[in-house]
């Protein structure tokens, strides 16, 4: 089932009675090892958001209309828009808040805000600073964010403007208005103005294929739920951890003798500690708005997971990324650090942000909820083929979103998925869709069957009509999409953009097709199975519902057509090919102009990030690493001048003692160390001295992530052979296994 919040200023009510039998009064509790836990309030979901509810408290009734007139697209007026900021301002500052701001998400993947005090003192007097020029706009620095060369440091001027269809909320003392941020020229210079126009599109188009099905819908709209996973680990050791603290990852780690091969930290008891975290998480989020419903333990020790239930897609990125912030926020108040890195230790499970992903209208109807009659089935059938033509036609696009640097590490390992773009539909709807593609009738889905388990006490366990596939990057799971590639630290727009547009532009071709069979005397149910069947043959290479681990797949995929690319700047590339321009040009969506400045910013960011890497790499070896072995490989050789030892040890072999071993073991990997850090220094200044970004971004992945990985390999042979008082990091088993 699929829970969906309206599009604007939802609610808070609706959520209200979902969550009535988890809710209990507000109270604080310390158990006996010290440890506080909140429970979450029953009255307090939303108090800290300028939801529809509050806005009836604070604006007249010509107000409310006037918004609503403005949520149609009609322009608002100076003296609406007054009235709307001298209610936001009374009813923060009712609530604590001093300042105000507006909350943007530049191309950095964080979001970003200018705090403005709410009063200004002119000539002695203290007046109100918040009027409706200043709700609706503000003008932060445009030239100090990523902008792809859109913005120098002489052209500073940019703007952020008010995004009403995500509610403003308090976050600590501050109003935080959600916004969009252009250039002085009116260049998108972040994710949220293209995803607003994904979002338009998608209505328009969507509108266009859902009349063909249903009278009265006046909107759709993409929804979201995004499982966000993360790694939580004490304090203390992360900050001893100068690649943790500058990178996010363990550049250099020797593994644990035990990691996640028991499989015994997933679905396990969360620990006492963890617990009060997620309690105090989950009281936050729920007065932000943000409807938390599942918290557990992820697969590899000390990750773990919480997501919401489904909302408006623009507003669940807006609550992911606050959400990214207050568990970080929160952790520290409990003595740890949260890690948000694809893949801060080597060897065990990263993390994914997936994003499920579905179509809503406006009368309540989920689009991709299989139907239980002929009209319903037709529909379902009809917008599944119109989304995996559109996942085929666009596939590399999808794929470049996900190219980041965190997610290199990830992608193909443990549970994340490969990089290869697949669709995953189950056996039963599988099967439901080579029948349709064979034979011009409508198959049905059969019902959820019951399991019988032979015990009479048990009650019935049904099946779904689909199974789960954890090695697939793109997976219909019942009733919605489920894109498990999205890394743990990303931001979720940009996969959702490509998403909402392609889908847009298969609606519109779906809704041509099917006028064109109509003018040609085919009845509309007719019309429709046509076109539906053609898509599902069309889009037949990019579905697989076997193990995408297998390297079989690999050539399979190839063989279909699909991409088969791990070469992150290379897959960049779809940035700027024509079926990009073409597609985003079609909605106004990104200029190509702007296209071309987000492949810079991309290849710019992946080159930052590895030599980021790179150089905090070099200083561990230098200060930390290198000293100590140097050290213990001086006391071995002191040991072995002794004349007591010479005198021990002339009875045999040199190569017989440990010590000989040991002392050749680390002068070998020393050498390699030190002769891979001279290559990786020469390999960095012939980077910086490409005149390209696209050419750095490959030498990067060519040649310096091949020697980073050779610089970890003797680090962490060193690691081994030191005791365990000389070595000065954490090991994984100390962060893995302390809470």
């Amino acid at each position: 089932m699929v829970f969906l919040l309206p599009s604007t200023f939802y609610a808070p009510s609706l959520l209200k009675h979902f969550f009535t039998f988890v809710l209990q009064m507000i109270t604080k509790t310390t158990s006996g090892n010290g440890i506080t836990t909140t429970r979450l309030p029953v009255n307090s979901f939303g108090e800290k958001v300028f939801h529809r509810e509050i806005m009836r408290q604070y604006l007249s009734e010509s107000a409310l209309e006037g918004i609503a007139r403005w949520e149609r697209g009609k322009s608002i007026s100076s003296e609406l828009a007054d009235e709307i900021a001298n209610a936001l301002r009374q009813w923060a500052t009712e609530r604590g808040a001093t300042h105000y701001t507006h909350w943007f998400h530049p191309l950095t993947g964080l979001t970003a805000e200018k705090h403005e005090n709410f009063y200004e003192a002119i000539q002695g007097k203290v007046l109100s600073g918040f009027n409706g020029s200043e709700l609706l706009q503000q003008e932060p620095d445009a030239s100090s964010f990523p902008s792809g060369g859109l913005r120098s440091t002489f052209e500073a001027r940019g703007y952020t403007a008010w995004d009403p269809t995500s509610p403003p909320f308090i976050y600590g003392r501050t109003l935080c208005i959600p916004s969009v941020y252009i250039s002085y020229t009116g260049e998108a210079l972040d994710y949220k103005t293209p995803l607003l126009c994904s979002i338009e599109a998608l209505n328009r188009s969507a509108l266009k294929v859902v009349a063909l099905f249903y009278r009265g819908v006046e909107r759709v709209y993409p929804t979201l739920g995004v499982e966000q996973e993360f790694f939580l680990i004490e304090k203390s050791l992360y900050e001893r951890r100068l690649d943790l603290m500058l990178t996010g990852r363990t550049l250099i780690g020797a593994p644990s003798p035990r990691g996640q091969q028991m499989e015994d930290h997933y679905f396990g008891s969360i620990p006492e500690r963890v617990l009060a975290f997620f309690e105090e998480l989950e009281a936050e989020a729920w007065r932000l708005g943000i409807p938390l419903k599942t918290r557990h333990n992820e697969v590899a020790p000390a990750q773990y997971e919480c997501a919401p239930i489904f909302e408006d897609l623009n507003v669940a990125i807006d609550h992911n990324q606050l959400l990214m912030d207050l568990i970080q926020r929160t952790a520290r108040r409990h003595g740890l650090e949260a890690l948000f890195h694809e893949k801060p230790f080597a060897g065990i499970n990263g993390s994914g942000k997936h994003n499920n992903w579905s179509l809503a209208t406006s009368t309540g109807i989920n689009l991709l909820a299989p139907g239980k009659n002929t009209r319903e089935n037709l529909r379902f059938f009809s917008i599944l083929s119109i989304v995996l033509r559109a996942l085929y036609r666009h596939a590399d696009l999808l794929r470049a979103t996900i190219a980041t640097p965190g997610n290199e590490h990830r992608l193909g390992g443990n549970e994340a998925p490969p990089s290869i773009l697949s669709v995953f539909l189950g056996t039963q709807v599988s099967q439901a869709v080579e029948a349709l593609e064979k034979v011009p009738e409508l198959p049905k889905l059969p019902e959820k069957t019951a399991i019988s388990l032979y015990i009479p006490q048990l009650p019935p366990v049904l099946r779904d009509n689909t199974d789960r596939n954890r090695t697939a990057p793109f997976a219909f799971t019942g009733s919605k999409f489920e894109f498990r590639a999205v890394g743990a630290s990303a931001h979720c727009a940009p996969a959702m953009i490509v998403l909402n547009a392609a889908v847009a532009e298969s609606m519109e071709e779906f809704r041509e097709r099917v006028g064109a069979y109509r003018e040609n005397g085919l009845s509309r149910e007719a019309a429709i199975l046509t076109v539906t069947r053609e898509f599902l043959q069309e889009s037949r290479p990019i579905r697989f519902d076997g193990n995408s681990y297998d390297p079989a797949w690999h050539a399979e995929a190839a063989k279909r057509g699909l991409s088969v690319s791990f070469h992150v700047p290379q897959v960049l590339r779809a940035y700027i090919s024509p079926s990009t321009r073409e597609l985003f040009g079609r909605f106004n969506i990104l200029s190509e102009v702007e296209l071309n400045a987000r492949y810079e910013v991309r290849l710019e960011r992946y080159v930052k990030a590895l030599g980021i890497e790179l150089h905090t790499l070099l200083e561990m070896l230098r200060t930390q690493v290198i000293p100590i072995a140097l050290r213990y490989q001086s006391e071995i050789l002191q040991l072995m001048a002794m004349p007591t030892f010479q005198a021990w040890s002339s009875a045999l072999a040199p190569e017989k003692t440990p010590q000989h071993h040991i002392a050749e073991t680390l002068q070998t990997h020393l050498e390699g160390l030190w002769k891979a850090i001279r290559n990786a220094e020469t390999t960095w200044q012939a980077i910086e001295n490409l005149p390209s970004a696209e050419e750095r971004a490959n030498w990067v992945h060519e040649h310096l992530r091949p020697m980073m990985a050779e610089l970890r390999y003797h680090a962490d042979k060193i690691e081994m052979l030191l005791p365990a008082d000389y070595y000065p990091l954490p090991r994984y088993a100390d962060i893995l296994f302390r809470l």
